[in-house]
């Protein structure tokens, strides 16, 4: 079962973040960017969780945490680079489930999801997952990289992208499943950035970028990693 995800964030780069780390994760993730359109979307769905900013244009998140608690029984975690003690106190009076200062890993973001979700009865297992295939080798719970035993270091999106491949080692992920788990639903169309991400990946994890051994293109459709 795929659990969903509401991240409800106005800010369009703590958004995006927020979206493509929680989809390589295998999180179904929708987003807002105001207290009227999360309440929106929660009418016509309830996700297993929401992640919430409390400065949001059209009012304070805190009012969209007692709206969910007279209507709704998920959890909520609030994420705000609010860290006033009282701020955090009046929060979880509201509501919240659990407090998430700015900034944060995103290690430390799915513990707490984990526990918040534990404490609703839904468990989502925390066990290892490695990919091992040909010298790579992918940790997703550490986030770590490595080809032939050496670290392998890679920006945020180039992670975000590789780790979504590495969910299903061996399947094809259509260009645009690729980038709308990592960059957002609105880059469905944007196929150049995923040659261009994926160009940068092969540079740095294949030993011969022109003849790929791990990450393989399916043409017109997108992309695999190749099964260990």
């Amino acid at each position: 079962m795929t659990l969903q995800v509401l991240v409800v964030e106005d800010d369009r780069e703590i958004r995006t973040l927020l979206q493509s780390s929680l989809a390589a994760e295998g999180f179904e993730v929708r987003t807002a960017v105001s207290v009227s359109e999360a309440s929106a979307l929660l009418r016509h769905a309830q996700p297993d969780i929401v992640l919430l900013d409390l400065g949001l244009p059209d009012g304070d998140g805190a009012d969209l945490v007692r709206d969910i608690r007279r209507h709704h029984n998920l959890p909520v975690l609030v994420v705000s680079a609010r860290h006033q003690e009282a701020e955090k106190v009046k929060l979880l009076d509201a509501g919240a489930d659990d407090f998430l200062t700015k900034p944060f890993s995103v290690g430390e973001l799915l513990a707490r999801i984990r526990v918040s979700l534990r404490h609703r009865g839904t468990t989502v297992d925390p066990s290892t997952r490695v990919h091992e295939h040909a010298g790579l080798r992918i940790d997703l719970d550490a986030r770590r990289v490595t080809v032939d035993g050496d670290a392998v270091h890679l920006t945020p999106t180039e992670y975000n992208l590789l780790a979504r491949l590495a969910r299903h080692p061996g399947k094809v992920v259509t260009h645009r499943q690729l980038l709308s788990d990592v960059w957002g639903p609105e880059f469905t169309e944007h196929t150049h950035y995923l040659r261009l991400y994926m160009g940068q990946l092969r540079a740095k994890i294949e030993r011969d970028p022109a003849e790929p051994r791990h990450l393989l293109t399916e043409t017109g459709v997108g992309y695999r990693l190749a099964a260990g």
